[in-house]
């Protein structure tokens, strides 16, 4: 129950009489001579049409003088209709008990009321003392019975946040103590935000508040941030903030909650002269809330990143380990959140890289060298692309590239090296075409061709489909020589055996073995494909799923071409698209997919090394293959092309390429775009079975916490809007949270935006598969 229904029902409860030996009073006076209550009765008003006011004549307003307020009670007012079964109530504003009772002396605009204090009776405490906010809030009897302080402070705010006092309910302050700080908190909301909201908005802010709710928040800081919002300023504020010490961290946890709210704050911040300290205090945990201290960290790292293309590889490597071990809690604080620390975030993936690249792949045979790739070779590519991603600016790209260059070109070119040899020793793993049987499709399978996975990036995508709660199972392959699409497409359909090469293709293009009709165009060989019994979907095309299906969907080879390094931030969207369509098919009916792809990729910022290759050799050239002209004699390495082995084919030596300035290419030999992942797709079965029990869910904010019950050394907590779909995490940079010892952990929302919305608490095992999930409010139910 509201504590304005209180106050109305208190007043109300003065007409109470015995009818048997009382007349109903005329009305009920309110004494106020302290007009304390005056803001809030036009308020109190709106619901109580029975409540008239001593004023100037303002009928609209049920408002008058005192000779028509007795003429409105009598019924012979016709602006105010009043029931009969309401008692008039008339507030008399700067006027008390005594004044009234007082008839001699009583002022001539009140004696036309004197008499109604015999007619009529008077809202008045047990003692006959007017009732003031105060005596209301505090009395058992008659009033609230709530617990006030009754210091200056308190009765001044009091009287200034009645109006937002009122509109509360009374039960749950019930017990509380009662003091300025809550009555100034009351009146100014959320004053930790609002005191951000000012120092984002600045006199935006300060315009829009009235004068009450300005002087809440003002008297708040004053009271309980040792700040003063109108004498201090600002700059101070925002000093005050980056300093975040003693109460101001609150503050500041609250900033860092959802920084996104405030964007204004840190060019603030930037404005404030950072504080001389003692050499001893200088550390990160003390400049940390200042984003200056962040940006020189970036300078320095950047410049550091710049000098590895002096040092040898190893020390390259021994270097970006110092430099992770200096800058890695960077991550962690609000700027990186911000984006304002690229390269300390790049540096994540580059201390990953330099780890990797430490170890050789150089040993063994082809099948150990594959073994070795599979185990943890292709975290090195896949970290190029994810530093890469992590930058924006062409100064930092460089500062990145030139780190990368330094450690992975190196790695790489040994290991393509090494493969090459191996190869021209033993015969190459993956061809010339021998078995020409064609694949072997599982019952109710469609193959999903997607152009330019590779080895790495189809790991990306397995954990994508995972998260999805789906079954996934590898399939390690090798791609066809040249390691380009023409070839490399056929190689993997189910078509193969209807498909050969001829003596001249100076494309890599093979055709239909039977009509030696041309692939180009994709007619013939969706022709075959038809005439096989296999549905070809196009791209908004589901199928049946009855027999066997074909559909290509996802060009990372064309974004790869186009983009260049570009293409590492764009990576991402392009595979949640390929699981969206992995998710239609299998909806569907599909029993599972088969992703395939023909070929991967060398991606290095700054351009692959060049090599020459006499024109005049070669009928066709592209990044790292060529097709040799006949009988024309070459020093370059040659190989027989998938197709038709009596065609020669030259592959540039290492991770070398025919062009110059080319960031991305393929065609030639290396484990990055020979080795492939083939992933077979299957539908989940539902959430995983463990033996968990989400026990608490608690919001503070836009931080929520979890506790559970069981087995959870294995788990990580999410929240989502779709419980499974990892893109729609709302978590700080999508990141999960391990739990604790205890089976607690938090996370923090990105930003606002969805809250008060309806999510999912999830909780998922190592590998992303979803284990339990729970319904929740984003940022809580307000109770």
């Amino acid at each position: 129950m509201k504590i304005a229904q209180h106050l109305m029902k208190a007043l109300r409860d003065a007409a109470v009489h015995n009818p048997e030996v009382q007349v109903a009073p005329a009305c009920i006076l309110w004494p106020d001579r302290d007009r304390q209550w005056e803001a809030v009765v036009p308020l109190i008003q709106v619901e109580m049409p029975e409540l008239l006011i001593l004023g100037n004549y303002e009928p609209a307003r049920r408002t008058g003088p005192a000779m028509w307020l007795r003429c409105a009670i009598a019924g012979k007012a016709d602006e105010v209709s009043l029931t009969d079964n309401e008692t008039p109530i008339i507030y008399l504003p700067g006027v008390s008990r005594q004044d009234l009772r007082a008839v001699e002396s009583c002022p001539d605009h009140l004696k036309p009321l004197a008499e109604l204090q015999y007619r009529g009776t008077t809202w008045t405490q047990m003692n006959g003392k007017d009732w003031t906010v105060l005596a209301f809030l505090k009395s058992d009897q008659g009033g609230l019975g709530l617990d006030v302080a009754q210091d200056r402070g308190t009765a001044a705010s009091m009287r200034i946040a009645l109006h937002r006092f009122l509109d509360g309910d009374l039960e749950p302050l019930k017990g509380k103590h009662l003091d300025k700080d809550f009555f100034y908190t009351l009146l100014a909301g959320d004053p930790i935000r609002n005191l951000l909201q000012w120092l984002d908005q600045g006199e935006t802010f300060r315009g829009v508040q009235g004068d009450n709710e300005w002087q809440g928040f003002a008297e708040y800081c004053k009271s309980n941030l040792a700040f003063n919002p109108d004498r201090d300023g600002i700059l101070a504020g925002a000093a005050k903030l980056a300093a975040h010490e003693g109460p101001w961290g609150k503050v500041w946890d609250r900033f860092c909650d959802a920084p996104k709210k405030y964007p204004g704050i840190p060019s603030l911040i930037r404005k404030c002269v950072i504080p001389d300290l003692p050499p001893l205090l200088r550390s990160a945990a003390a400049l940390r809330g200042w984003p200056q201290w962040n940006d020189a960290e970036e300078v320095s790292l950047r410049n550091a990143l710049q000098t590895l293309s002096a040092l040898p590889a190893h020390e390259a490597r021994e270097k970006i380990g110092f430099l992770e071990n200096r800058h890695r809690e960077r991550r962690q604080l609000v700027w990186a959140e911000l984006d304002e620390s690229p390269l300390a975030c790049a540096l994540e993936h580059l201390a990953t890289l330099a780890e990797v690249t430490s170890h050789s792949l150089c040993t063994g045979s082809v099948s150990d060298l594959s073994e070795g790739y599979g185990a943890s070779g292709w975290k090195a590519d896949d970290a190029v692309l994810r530093a890469l991603a992590s930058v924006v600016r062409n100064v930092d790209l460089e500062a990145v590239s030139t780190a990368i260059r330094s450690v992975y070109l190196p790695w790489a070119e040994e290991s393509a090296r090494h493969l090459q040899k191996i190869v021209d020793s033993d015969g190459y793993p993956g061809g010339p075409v021998g078995d020409k049987n064609g694949l072997s499709p599982s019952k109710g399978e469609c193959f999903l061709f997607v152009d330019g996975l590779r080895f790495d990036v189809a790991r990306r995508l397995e954990d994508m489909c995972l998260q999805q709660g789906h079954h996934v199972e590898e399939i390690p392959s090798w791609a066809a020589l040249p390691t380009v699409t023409a070839t490399g497409k056929p190689a993997v359909s189910p078509i193969r055996d209807k498909i050969a090469g001829t003596e001249a293709n100076a494309d890599f293009e093979p055709c239909i073995a039977e009509s030696r009709q041309s692939l180009k165009g994709g007619h013939h060989f969706k022709k075959q494909l038809a005439l096989a019994g296999w549905q070809v979907l196009d791209k908004s095309e589901s199928g049946n799923g009855v027999g066997n299906a074909w559909c290509v969907f996802g060009n990372i080879d064309h974004e790869g071409h186009e983009q260049g390094w570009k293409l590492a931030g764009h990576l991402d969207g392009m595979l949640h698209e390929i699981v969206g369509r992995v998710e239609q098919l299998l909806g569907a009916g599909w029993n599972s997919v088969r992703i395939v792809t023909d070929h991967g990729w060398l991606l290095v910022p700054g351009g692959l090394p060049k090599i020459d290759l006499e024109s005049t050799l070669v009928e066709h050239k592209w990044g790292r293959c060529a097709a040799v002209k006949a009988g024309a004699v070459t020093d370059e390495r040659l190989f027989p092309w998938y197709w038709n082995p009596q065609r020669s084919v030259a592959l540039a030596n290492g991770i070398s390429c025919y062009r110059a300035g080319e960031e991305y290419a393929h065609g030639g030999l290396s484990l990055q775009e020979c080795l492939k992942l083939e992933l077979i797709v299957m539908k989940g079965e539902g959430l995983v079975s463990a033996d968990v029990v989400i026990a608490e869910v608690i919001w503070k904010g836009l931080r929520c916490s979890v506790s559970v019950d069981g087995e959870f050394s294995i788990l990580h907590l999410d929240v989502r809007l779709l419980p499974g779909d990892s893109t729609s995490s709302l978590v700080q940079n999508a990141k999960a949270k391990p739990f604790k010892d205890n089976g607690t952990t938090s996370v923090v929302m990105r930003d606002d935006e969805f809250e008060g919305a309806t999510g999912f608490i999830v909780l998922i095992d190592e590998h992303g598969a979803l284990v339990a999930q729970a319904g929740t409010v984003i940022g809580g139910d307000g109770t």
